[in-house]
């Protein structure tokens, strides 16, 4: 337990970023779920729409310093090239 005031909000800011960074990375994952789905299904269409929040909420991650601003690059970078060999082996 904290000892001070000033400890005692600490604790509470703490908690209540914590919870928020949870959700959304447990939001950006299903997010990415998602379009692996879709991309693993073949579905072109879906798979661009989802593609596209996707790269959103990567994007609003890295900004918010819940993930490295390299890794949200690297995540959408494999996403669109698992989409272009997706769409090359359906022709």
């Amino acid at each position: 337990m904290p000892n001070s005031a000033s400890a005692n909000k600490r604790l509470r800011q703490n908690q209540v970023r914590r919870a928020r960074n949870k959700a959304i990375s447990s939001n950006l994952r299903t997010q990415l779920r998602k379009v692996r789905e879709a991309i693993g299904a073949g579905d072109a269409e879906t798979s661009a729409t989802e593609f596209r929040l996707a790269a959103k909420k990567l994007d609003r991650a890295a900004t918010r310093n819940i993930i490295h601003a390299n890794k949200a690059a690297r995540t959408k970078s494999r996403l669109s090239k698992a989409m272009k060999a997706m769409k090359q082996g359906a022709h």
